[in-house]
């Protein structure tokens, strides 16, 4: 007889739909703060106006603006951030932008709660992962300062307690987590994300995507969030395939961002993912790949890899996305292809000198150690990138 436990993520409010000044003008209502703190992507303070609309929302309550987060979320970012929102005696965070961005907003709140000013302070806060997978979880004060996000990819880090942060001195992707630190409100806006760049949003979308289908073949899988899982893959499956066919389809874009709410349930209720997430934390920290390619390149091989000892759940993940009679490997090299997204490691430009250290850094993600087939060690994570190649 199966047994679990599903714990529900601390986020309070999640509202879609709705142009994004009202609903945070809303949030400012229901839950008021004197003194927030805006982080931002860089691409859209500079050219759009976008920022400038979410200070006029905020009035007297704005208390600053940081926009400089760079790809993979840097430590040494994180921590300038920290220290501005900290001179700025901020009470609450608010992000306009994509993961990168809402990841530094639980860092920043992390950085707040626990006195980090350099970026050598969160040594002691990271998640450790040796290469036997055995995991060190340091504890630390909760965060105690709120954020709102609002996203304008579909990484869905915004539904998440844990944060991915680069070490640059070690250019090591590392994790930290607090239940705390997940966002008390998020915010979907379709119209904003128009301004989103077509390989960012489609390539986060097959992250997303990513989410939901290593989730369904999990070896820990949920009865809960096989549901959330099954319906995330049938609004991404139709919605990427419409916003690449019409960009102006705010409906399709709704049902894009729905189904990265409905991808990231499974990592809230405890489901272990797999190796396309464990290699693709490494690929970003390590090679410099974007988060949504890492998936792109990825997924279909460690899909072809666990197919001899999950291919019944993978069937799943066929029927969810209209094509029930198809290895699930290969509706998704299909369906890549068909966003126009790159394939291949050569395409993203990861250097062949890099696959041994990739290979050797991915043991020490967590996520490799539960992929649904037992991965022995590096030579076979190598294997993986030699397919991907």
């Amino acid at each position: 007889m199966r047994t679990g436990v599903y714990s529900y993520p601390a986020t309070r409010r999640i509202s879609y739909g709705t142009g994004f000044e009202d609903a945070l003008a809303r949030e400012l209502e229901t839950e008021p703060s004197r003194k927030v703190f805006v982080l931002a992507s860089g691409t859209l303070e500079r050219e759009t106006d976008l920022v400038r609309r979410v200070e006029k929302v905020l009035g007297a309550r704005f208390a600053g603006l940081h926009a400089r987060i760079g790809a993979h979320t840097p430590r040494t970012d994180v921590v300038a951030a920290a220290n501005a929102a900290r001179a700025a005696g901020a009470d609450l965070l608010l992000t306009l932008g994509g993961g990168s961005v809402t990841d530094a907003s639980k860092m920043v709140a992390i950085c707040l709660a626990n006195d980090v000013t350099e970026a050598a302070h969160l040594d002691a806060l990271r998640v450790k992962v040796g290469a036997d997978g055995k995991q060190v979880r340091p504890t630390y004060k909760a965060p105690t300062v709120d954020s709102v996000t609002i996203p304008t990819t579909l990484s869905a880090g915004e539904f998440s307690a844990i944060a991915g942060c680069t070490d640059t001195v070690r250019h090591v992707k590392e994790v930290f987590a607090h239940p705390k630190a997940a966002p008390r409100t998020v915010i979907l806006d379709p119209a904003l994300t128009v301004h989103t760049p077509e390989w960012l949003w489609l390539s986060t979308g097959i992250r997303a995507v990513d989410h939901a289908v290593e989730d369904l073949c999990s070896s820990s899988a949920k009865p809960f969030s096989d549901g959330t899982s099954f319906h995330a893959l049938r609004l991404l499956g139709k919605g990427l395939r419409a916003v690449k066919a019409d960009p102006g389809n705010l409906e399709a874009r709704l049902d894009c961002q729905l189904g990265c709410w409905m991808s990231i349930v499974g990592s809230s209720a405890g489901v272990e993912k797999g190796a396309s997430h464990g290699i693709g934390h490494v690929l970003g920290g390590t090679a410099g790949v974007p988060h949504g390619y890492t998936s792109c390149v990825m997924l279909p091989h460690v899909l072809r890899f666990n197919a001899p000892v999950n291919a019944e759940r993978q069937k799943l993940v066929s029927e969810a996305l209209g094509r029930a009679d198809v290895p699930a490997a290969e509706v998704l090299a299909d369906l890549i292809a068909e966003l126009g997204l790159p394939r291949t490691l050569r395409e993203v430009n990861v250097q062949p000198n890099l696959l041994d250290r990739i290979a050797e850094e991915s043991m020490h993600d967590r996520w490799i150690h539960t992929n649904p087939r037992k991965i022995e060690g590096p030579q076979v994570v190598r294997q993986l990138l030699d397919a991907a190649w």
